[in-house]
């Protein structure tokens, strides 16, 4: 178990380390020379057969608050330690304040420097300072903690401290359910070279489980780095476990390239971010509200970076309330679902607000809408399963699994606890509800059928051109599963390229075909300039509005197409038209009717005309006035 000192500077926090472990944790000159801590100090205690314990030394200069929040990343247990002379002070609060709002709920009270008081009134005293902590706990989860009245100068009280941190301590690895499925992390507190073993970085271990020889990653900079050894507990250890204290020895990276802030993690589930969802918890105390855009220092794991709060369900945050909310970094971090952290002001003299990562991985876009309000709140359940449940729930165009074992800190996809009827699609990259696939194919089944009334002459859509006009966030795994689904149960038809409703399909009677007959070589033979609809019926002497009813159908099966009002195409004669606009494209530049003209030898007029029907059939997209091709598109590549 890891334990972490919280006090006011002076109150006595490292004589007490010292008296329960032995280890002297101010190593640097400076806290020598000045009887102060300045950085993080590290101790352990290792009960004989039993349990290890860590301590991480904080120190208690409101100055080096952040050095604080630093060690207090991972700590199980809290060691508030108050002076019984001066009872409770300003950074004894602020302490207080952070171990409450990173979720700290495990806690003991050591009453230091007992050997100050005067006996006559030693009695009256304590009960005062006891008084006074217990109604500063009494608003947190630690209101029931332990008290011990020590002295690290005579000893008294140390042992019986000691025998309750021991006692309180759970077996070494041990987590929870939940936590036991999660991949190994370690936040780095500290980064230094030994001669012979190269570098070596320090920090709690938040999850999981890590073995000498295995890869791992540094996030956020993603380097990867091979475990040569691992030190736990101060002792050394062929693994790396949940809830120890480790220093690890890499291969791979220099010291340099790595620093406090980052985090030595399982490849599968390494990250980077500068957008996070989280839930925020305004400090009860705070003076005022918290307005949305306010800037903020932000203290995730071990690091600090400068950022903004945006509120999303709210404008303003009473103290003492929660709200959901995105933090904007100025940095990159590396955090996973359920991490928490603490913000401090602008000028990072004052604890604000306590975070609890929702979201890693927040959108810029659509951030406050409905849809995404109700993810975040399936994203606030304590509970794995029920949390994966409700965010397939509210996933209409499915739920990345990758992505969503990654945020769980999860090794991959398969251990994600996803409902029995959920439905998989490109194996394990995205899951949707069965709900939500069918209102998809409904919403695609729709759109077609008024893509058909508003052009009854046209075949139909290709597959990207109604992805555009059903669901166009969409992703290609479930758009392709969609359309599979709907033809393989005949709700839709293929034909080639294209889309259509079955009853949309062709229906020529004799007549129709003989005629089709007759009109389509004269098409073919027109090559860039094919006759109209009127000429068309003066050469075969059949009316014009059979001739118009016989081009409908055959564009219906995809073998010419309308370019204008009673101008068809055949689909030989489009192919090579799209083959030298594509040549026109080759540089990767636009399209420009100028150009096409000369490309083809028609008219500028006539070139207008069949850029304006390649945009519209979703072969190319107008921007200004030059046409790009779609990236990508299958379409009209028969031609030579």
């Amino acid at each position: 178990m890891i334990i972490g000192t919280a006090g006011h500077i002076d109150h006595g926090k490292t004589s007490l380390v010292r008296a329960l472990t032995g280890v002297e944790t101010d190593r640097l000159p400076e806290e020598k020379r000045r009887g102060i801590s300045i950085e993080l100090g590290y101790a352990y205690l290792h009960a004989p057969g039993g349990p290890s314990l860590g301590f991480v030394d904080v120190p208690g200069h409101e100055r080096l608050l952040h050095t604080m929040l630093a060690g207090a990343t991972g700590i199980a247990h809290a060691l508030l330690i108050v002076a019984a002379d001066d009872g409770v002070m300003p950074q004894t609060r602020e302490h207080l304040a952070v171990v409450t709002l990173l979720g700290v709920t495990q806690g003991t009270v050591a009453i230091t420097k007992i050997d100050r008081l005067d006996p006559a009134t030693r009695a009256a005293r304590l009960a005062e300072v006891q008084a006074e902590v217990r109604a500063l706990l009494a608003p947190t989860a630690l209101a029931d903690a332990p008290m011990f009245p020590v002295s690290a100068v005579t000893g008294e009280g140390v042992e019986a401290l000691r025998l309750h941190l021991l006692a309180s301590a759970r077996p070494p690895g041990a987590a929870s359910l939940q936590d036991s499925a999660r991949a190994f992390r370690l936040a780095v507190d500290r980064a230094f070279t030994l001669a012979g073993v190269g570098t070596v970085v320090t920090g709690g271990v938040t999850s999981g489980t890590a073995r000498v020889g295995d890869e791992l990653r540094i996030a956020p900079q993603g380097t990867s780095v091979r475990l040569r050894g691992v030190h736990a507990q101060n002792q050394p250890a062929e693994e790396a476990r949940t809830g120890q204290r480790c220093a690890l020895a890499l291969a791979g990276i220099a010291k340099d390239e790595v620093h406090r802030g980052d985090w030595a993690c399982a490849p599968s589930i390494a990250l980077a971010t500068t957008r996070i969802d989280v839930q925020c918890q305004l400090w009860a105390d705070e003076p005022k509200a918290l307005r949305s855009g306010t800037p903020v220092h932000v203290h995730l794991g071990t690091s600090d970076v400068t950022g903004s709060i945006v509120l999303l369900d709210c404008d303003t945050l009473a103290p003492g309330g929660t709200a959901l909310a995105q933090l904007v970094l100025h940095g990159t971090v590396a955090v996973w679902h359920g991490d928490r952290g603490v913000l401090r002001d602008a000028s990072a003299t004052r604890t604000v607000a306590g975070v609890r990562v929702l979201d890693p991985f927040a959108p810029q876009r659509y951030r406050k809408t409905p849809e995404r309000l109700a993810q975040l709140a399936a994203q606030a359940l304590p509970d794995r399963a029920a949390r994966v449940a409700a965010l397939l729930e509210h996933a209409p165009l499915g739920l990345d699994l990758v992505q969503t074992a990654r945020a769980e800190a999860l090794p991959g996809p398969g251990d994600l606890p996803l409902p029995a009827d959920a439905i998989r699609i490109a194996g394990d990259a995205l899951a949707i509800a069965p709900a939500a696939l069918q209102a998809l194919q409904t919403q695609v089944l729709e759109r077609l059928r008024a893509f058909h009334a508003a052009s009854p002459e046209e075949i139909g859509p290709d597959m990207r051109r109604l992805r555009r006009l059903a669901a166009p966030r969409a992703g290609d795994a479930l758009w392709q599963h969609t359309i599979e689904d709907l033809a393989a149960a005949q709700a839709l038809v293929r034909s080639g390229h294209w889309l259509h409703l079955p009853e949309h399909a062709a229906r020529m009677n004799a007549a129709e075909e003989q005629l089709a007959q007759q009109i389509l070589p004269p098409l073919l033979e027109g090559g860039f300039d094919p006759p109209w609809v009127r000429t068309l019926a003066q050469d075969t002497g059949a009316a014009e509005p059979l001739v118009r009813q016989t081009l409908a159908s055959l564009a219906r099966r995809g073998e010419v197409f309308q370019v204008v009002k009673d101008l068809y195409y055949p689909l030989p004669t489009v192919e090579r038209l799209a083959a030298i606009a594509r040549e026109c494209m080759a540089d990767g530049e636009a399209v420009q009717a100028a150009a096409f003209r000369d490309a083809t030898g028609l008219g500028r007029k006539r070139a207008i005309q069949l850029l304006e029907f390649f945009d519209r059939v979703g072969f190319t997209r107008r921007v200004k006035d030059t046409h790009l091709l779609r990236p990508g598109t299958p379409l009209f590549e028969g031609g030579d």
